[in-house]
């Protein structure tokens, strides 16, 4: 009889991102390797004050420039996310945000994305910034 644990399922990374999409109610709308658009509605999404939560905004970020990453790289590499940096303009109180994710440097090993989130006014609200770590295997759960 083994004592062995048995592996835990595995849920690939799409399934993953598309639950945390849906919770936050992204919507890409654009996706090519030289940019991708989403929205994310800003109810639902605010901090205690009203105001888009900052977090929210860097979920987006990452959302995007994952993508954009994932684009550049996939099947034959991985894209991790490295360092996720957000810089807040101004908030935003209702209606949507939309962000644009577009590669500043996609290499072998790392990819920089920035992400400019802009209200339905068109006014900047957040630019972030995702860098990547192309990795070789597949991650997968940490070992025991």
């Amino acid at each position: 009889m083994s004592t062995r644990t048995p592996e835990p399922p595995r849920m690939s990374p799409q399934v993953a991102a598309e639950q945390l999409t849906d919770r936050m109610g992204i919507q890409i709308l654009e996706l090519s390797r030289e940019r991708v658009v989403g929205t994310m509605p800003v109810e639902g999404n605010r901090q205690p004050f009203g105001l888009l939560h900052g977090g929210a905004s860097g979920v987006l970020v990452e959302t995007l420039a994952s993508a954009v990453a994932a684009l550049h790289t996939l099947p034959d590499r991985f894209p991790v996310g490295l360092e996720l940096a957000c810089t807040h303009h101004r908030s935003a109180t209702e209606g949507l945000v939309t962000g644009v994710a577009t590669p500043l440097h996609v290499g072998r090993r790392t990819s920089t994305i920035e992400v400019v989130i802009t209200d339905e006014r068109g006014r900047r609200t957040c630019t972030g910034r995702l860098t990547c770590m192309h990795l070789e295997e597949r991650p997968g759960p940490p070992p025991a």
